[in-house]
């Protein structure tokens, strides 16, 4: 399935001081419980921030996102509201503008991301960190079956689908969600504090 990564108009120079943190893996993975766990972990610290994706999704219990329709995403990205979109199972998804003033404030900016937008990310930002989400396809089956978010032809090529510019060995962490969440938020939120750049531990 193609997936189109694009930036949004900005100055030439990486945006820093503050860090990028893509969540990426497989649909199943868990990526959005573990954000979730994280979130909920930092919420008292404003050196971490969580922004919501804009999906052209309608609202679904499984995540948290801003709905919008197709040709209401065309004209946010038209307008420069949007940092990073890409397209993947036949939706569009935008990280907001936003994100540019956190990320110049010195914070970390945690994202639900695609692995095929790794190298716009790169671009636009100094500070970049890739966290990896990995479990078994078993694993991954029985959730996305669980979650009921899509028709079991969906689930399907969500299992089947692969990212072929995408190197595992890019990312700066690789987390084994085949546990228990708490033992994978544990570890996310460890990872964050831990990357150069960004907010430390409070003591």
């Amino acid at each position: 399935m193609s997936l189109d990564a694009r930036e949004g108009a900005r100055d030439s120079s990486p945006l820093g001081p503050g860090v990028l943190a893509l969540i990426v893996g497989a649909s199943g993975v868990g990526k959005d419980a573990l954000i979730a766990g994280a979130r909920s972990i930092l919420a008292d610290d404003s050196r971490f921030v969580f922004p919501e994706r804009t999906i052209t999704r309608p609202p679904h219990g499984s995540e948290k996102h801003i709905p919008i329709s197709d040709a209401e995403f065309a004209k946010a990205a038209q307008d420069g509201q949007f940092a990073l979109t890409w397209e993947a199972h036949g939706l569009s998804y935008a990280v907001p503008a936003s994100i540019d003033e956190m990320i110049g404030r010195g914070q970390t900016v945690i994202v639900n991301s695609s692995r095929a937008i790794t190298g716009a990310a790169r671009q636009r930002y100094a500070q970049v960190h890739l966290v990896l989400i990995e479990c078994p396809l078993a694993v991954r089956a029985e959730r996305l079956a669980q979650r009921g978010r899509e028709p079991a032809e969906s689930v399907q090529a969500r299992l089947m689908r692969k990212v072929s510019d995408f190197d595992p060995g890019e990312a700066d962490v690789r987390i084994d969600n085949s546990g228990t969440l708490a033992d994978g938020v544990a570890a996310l939120v460890a990872a964050l504090r831990s990357f150069p750049g960004g907010p430390k531990a409070q003591s």
